[in-house]
């Protein structure tokens, strides 16, 4: 396949790359920057320079690409959720959408699946209620957010491209979420988040790309996938993270000291999902990594 990836500079980005080119696709990233995005990911695929918040010339690539990833987003926590920060969040999601889409429109040749970033956030908090791909959003401001960008990707399928939103859970990996959280540990200072009993989906990153691979390959999966594994609460993983690094999970972060710190950007983290990867399952697709322990442990150790 000629795959089109948007965002293929980030933690997540780096790796579908990777994984698509190890597998022998062809990959065209876009990149605001070249020459950081060729420091970034090699020689191996095609950058292409061009800003994806904006129509350019590199919207014309689109053009005889087999699929379009796209994985563009300013991270959630990189800032408090001002009212100007909550504007970049949202914009930084549905404007490079709209813009891959109104690519496509214009394309002769045009993709035959388009896989656009989303999160489980659309569900907001559903405490241990579990949560399949048939459950609605919530009415927050992140579950707003990722309905809005869904809503954008799925405009394509009136293009006649199958469209799958992926439902992006908290990834397991190098280079992510995880690097931030394991200093903590090591200096005996880990523990659960607020009461620990919210829950937390999650995925390996090596079941992220071959996931993404499955999807590009099966046809008969549309409409949104959720990214996860399967859902422990905050309280077990901590304990799991703990026992990787030999450190206890004994110091707990209560809840008003990361609403201090974080704001209303805090829900990230103290709010959660039971996870239910029904439609992965229900596809075909098999997990190389169920259980947590042998996640951490294998990014980890």
């Amino acid at each position: 396949m000629k795959v089109f990836i948007v965002g293929a500079t980030g933690f997540i980005g780096r790796n579908v790359t990777a994984g698509l080119l190890d597998a022998g696709h062809e990959v065209t990233a876009l990149t605001r920057d070249a020459v950081r995005g060729r420091q970034t990911l090699g020689d191996r695929p095609k950058v292409l320079e061009g800003d994806p918040n904006e129509p350019g010339e590199w919207q014309n690539s689109l053009d005889g690409h087999d699929a379009v990833i796209n994985l563009a987003g300013e991270p959630p926590l990189a800032k408090r959720w001002t009212a100007a920060q909550k504007q970049v969040l949202r914009d930084s999601r549905t404007n490079p959408t709209r813009m891959i889409v109104a690519g496509i429109e214009k394309a002769s040749a045009r993709p035959r699946v388009f896989l656009s970033g989303s999160a489980v956030s659309f569900y907001g908090d559903r405490g241990d209620t579990t949560v399949t791909e048939a459950d609605g959003p919530a009415d927050d401001f992140s579950a707003n957010m990722c309905r809005d960008w869904e809503e954008a990707a799925f405009q394509a399928e009136d293009l006649g491209v199958r469209v799958v939103a992926l439902r992006t859970s908290f990834v397991i990996g190098h280079g992510g979420a995880l690097d931030r959280m394991v200093p903590p540990f090591k200096m005996w200072a880990g523990g659960p988040i607020g009461g620990g009993r919210q829950y937390l989906p999650w995925i390996h990153i090596d079941d992220y790309v071959e996931l993404v691979k499955f999807l590009l390959a099966t046809e008969s999966v549309s409409g949104p996938v959720n990214m996860a594994a399967g859902a422990v609460t905050n309280r077990e993983f901590s304990a799991a993270l703990g026992r990787t690094l030999g450190r206890p999970s004994w110091l707990p972060v209560p809840g008003f000291v990361l609403k201090l710190a974080l704001g209303e950007a805090s829900v990230i983290v103290l709010k959660g999902q039971r996870i239910v990867p029904f439609k992965t399952v229900e596809a075909g697709y098999g997990f190389s990594f169920t259980d947590i322990d042998a996640a951490l442990g294998s990014v980890l150790n």
